[in-house]
């Protein structure tokens, strides 16, 4: 049974979110929480202080979060009919990312998805704000959605790599389960220095080699370019329906959030994102 977290602000972007995790998961027996948090625009002492009852605020926004999460639960019943799926409505007066960390650990969840950008949607940004923060602090796998992606099965999966991380069976469990749920082929990318793998990096691609030996697996070293470059060029080559990657501070991941947003115009996702929980 597994167990997704579906995070919406009720825009058309996190609805394809949802739509695409009904649609990747459609063969497997699933619980899905639909999960909207909520924070009044007013968040004042006075709130803080008094229970929101007393002044009517907390209960306004709470029904219209409940309200509407019904709503979507109807429609997605409506339209999937799946009788694998229970779907779960989930809202909470809390900050995003702190619920999304919470109810992981509670549910035991398995993934979290969602969309890229929120309801301001921005096209410019690489990633939406609370996408980011999601990313960064959840302890499961999160699969971003772009915006106006057409769902197809990630049957191929791109997954750069700079061979500096020691690489875990289990943090990578989420990779290798995807992967053999759709048949993927998974295509490992490298960015070559100009001065060779040193002992630590053979020995991590070892043990990757080791991880996804079960697994279709193509291994590709490229000449010495930005990381972002690289990932562009290959999506321009070869088929590509999902980017996986694994965060780690010392990986280019980690500096893509914190890169000005004007070094990270260039990289679009315009593919579902995956990024995997350094253990």
């Amino acid at each position: 049974m597994k167990r997704i977290i579906l995070p919406t602000d009720f825009s058309e972007n996190a609805l394809n979110a949802a739509r695409y995790a009904l649609k990747l998961f459609e063969d497997q027996e699933c619980t899905i929480y639909l999960m909207n948090t909520y924070t009044p625009a007013i968040y004042q002492a006075e709130y803080v202080l008094h229970s929101p009852g007393q002044i009517g605020l907390g209960d306004i926004y709470q029904s219209e979060s409940q309200e509407q999460l019904e709503k979507l639960h109807k429609q997605l019943e409506q339209e999937f009919k799946n009788p694998k799926h229970t779907l779960i409505t989930h809202s909470a007066f809390n900050i995003l990312v702190d619920e999304v960390v919470s109810m992981t650990e509670k549910e035991k969840a398995d993934f979290v998805i969602m969309g890229t950008q929120g309801a301001s949607g921005a096209k410019e940004i690489f990633l939406g704000t609370h996408t980011v923060h999601v990313i960064k602090k959840s302890i499961k796998p999160v699969l971003a959605i772009p915006a106006v992606y057409t769902f197809t099965a990630p049957t191929s999966i791109l997954f750069p790599t700079d061979y500096e991380i020691d690489y875990q069976v289990e943090e990578l469990s989420a990779l290798l389960e995807l992967a053999s749920m759709v048949d993927a082929e998974i295509h490992v990318l490298h960015i070559a220095s100009g001065y060779g793998l040193t002992e630590n990096q053979k020995k991590n691609r070892f043990t990757l080699e080791k991880i996804l030996a079960p697994l279709n697996t193509k291994y590709y070293e490229v000449p010495s370019q930005e990381v972002i470059e690289a990932i562009n060029n290959f999506q321009k080559e070869h088929k590509v329906e999902l980017l996986a990657m694994v965060q780690n501070k010392h990986t280019f991941l980690e500096s893509l959030f914190i890169e000005p947003i004007i070094k990270k115009i260039g990289f679009h996702v315009s593919i579902p994102f995956m990024v995997l929980p350094h253990q």
